[in-house]
């Protein structure tokens, strides 16, 4: 069998949600399956730590896909034209768009439907795109999964149109790297980063949907009631309208206790959580939320947002709050910090949650749908 992927996500030391998704499970993909032969389409020169497996044929297809005329573009046109002669069985698209042109059988993964609950959230050019086509798509996919049931059940209730037998909810896991960190290995951490202290963390591309503007608020509700030498970690690239974020740092009450770090390399920010004092993720919305089941398996507890997907992925391990009150937040904060049983319960807790999900079996899922789909396997 011969299956066309669509790789344009996989970039080295530019990974998020969407890309990490994506690596984990084809890296397993390709390895299990080494009698059938990938075709991985790139819009620009890729990395070889991409290229998992021998069975991998690699190719470039320009022009990069990084706006809406360029999405239409390349995935009707030009990366069409490009298979049409390799004759794949089947093209697996992870990142919510297909081709509407092609024949090939696709299989469409939809991670969440942000653009329609928080449309303020993205450029006005790519919520048009995805309001257009995001039907349409639905519709041409032989095969649609999600990453979890709440996104499976937001596409029935969002498009009725779409054949809810075709959808199939396959979710991430933690990346092995995120372990729990001895003692000694922590206090390293905390020096490098924190000045010797505790702190919370945040993980995510720095944009608004993500909820910074809130979480520093509950930040200084907490520096306030508890008066803490307590520091707040931020590890995430600057993605978009990030602006006022760090025009509003500038002035910031606790500025020297806010640590903004930037994209991190994997086993940088796999250390920097294991040492946490505890995540925070007040996202307003997300499909599954990864960094609240890596920080389980590295023994962290996970305050964090009680809508979408997050209270699916947390299950009764986490801590939840509204992300839009600050004060609910920082109350959480204050609950972890003045019960040190409770935090202790949901370390604990939180690597057995964690072990629900797992990639090998996400992996074996995906290509359960593919012989579904192609009748081969």
């Amino acid at each position: 069998m011969r299956i066309a992927v669509n790789a344009i996500f996989l970039q080295k030391d530019k990974l998020e949600g969407f890309g990490h998704y994506a690596k984990e499970i084809l890296s397993r993909l390709v390895i299990q399956h080494p009698e059938h032969e990938f075709i991985f389409v790139f819009d620009r020169p890729y990395a070889e730590e991409f290229i998992f497996s021998s069975n991998i044929i690699p190719i470039i297809v320009s022009p990069q896909a990084r706006h809406v005329l360029a999405f239409k573009y390349w995935y009707d046109i030009k990366a069409t034209l490009a298979l049409r002669s390799m004759k794949p069985d089947i093209w697996i698209q992870p990142y919510g768009f297909c081709s509407l042109s092609t024949p090939i059988p696709q299989i469409l993964i939809i991670h969440d439907l942000a653009f329609l609950h928080y449309p303020e959230f993205i450029a006005a050019s790519h919520r048009w795109f995805y309001r257009l086509y995001t039907r349409r798509f639905l519709q041409k996919a032989a095969s649609v999964i999600t990453v979890s049931d709440y996104t499976k059940a937001d596409i029935i209730k969002k498009y009725p149109s779409t054949d809810p037998e075709k959808i199939t909810c396959i979710p991430g896991a933690a990346r092995a790297i995120f372990q729990p960190l001895n003692w000694q290995d922590k206090e390293q951490v905390k020096d490098s980063f924190a000045d010797g202290r505790e702190y919370f963390l945040f993980i995510g591309g720095i944009h608004p949907r993500k909820n910074l503007m809130n979480l520093l608020k509950a930040f200084s509700l907490f520096k306030k009631w508890q008066h803490s030498n307590m520091k707040l970690l931020v590890a995430g690239r600057l993605a978009w309208q990030y602006e006022d974020l760090l025009e509003k740092l500038k002035s910031y009450k606790y500025r020297d206790d806010v640590v903004m770090l930037g994209y991190l390399p994997e086993e940088q920010l796999a250390n920097i959580t294991a040492a946490a004092y505890a995540l925070v993720y007040p996202s307003y919305f997300e499909g599954f939320g990864l960094p609240i089941i890596e920080a389980m398996q590295s023994g962290v507890p996970v305050i964090t947002s009680n809508t979408s997907a997050m209270p699916e992925t947390g299950g009764s391990i986490a801590l939840y709050a509204s992300p839009n009150d600050p004060d609910a937040i920082a109350t959480q904060m204050i609950n972890l910090y003045r019960d040190e049983n409770l935090r202790t319960n949901l370390m604990e807790a939180g690597i057995k949650q964690a072990d629900r999900f797992n990639w090998s079996r996400s992996a074996n899922a995906l290509w359960e749908s593919i012989c579904a789909i192609t009748g081969k396997g």
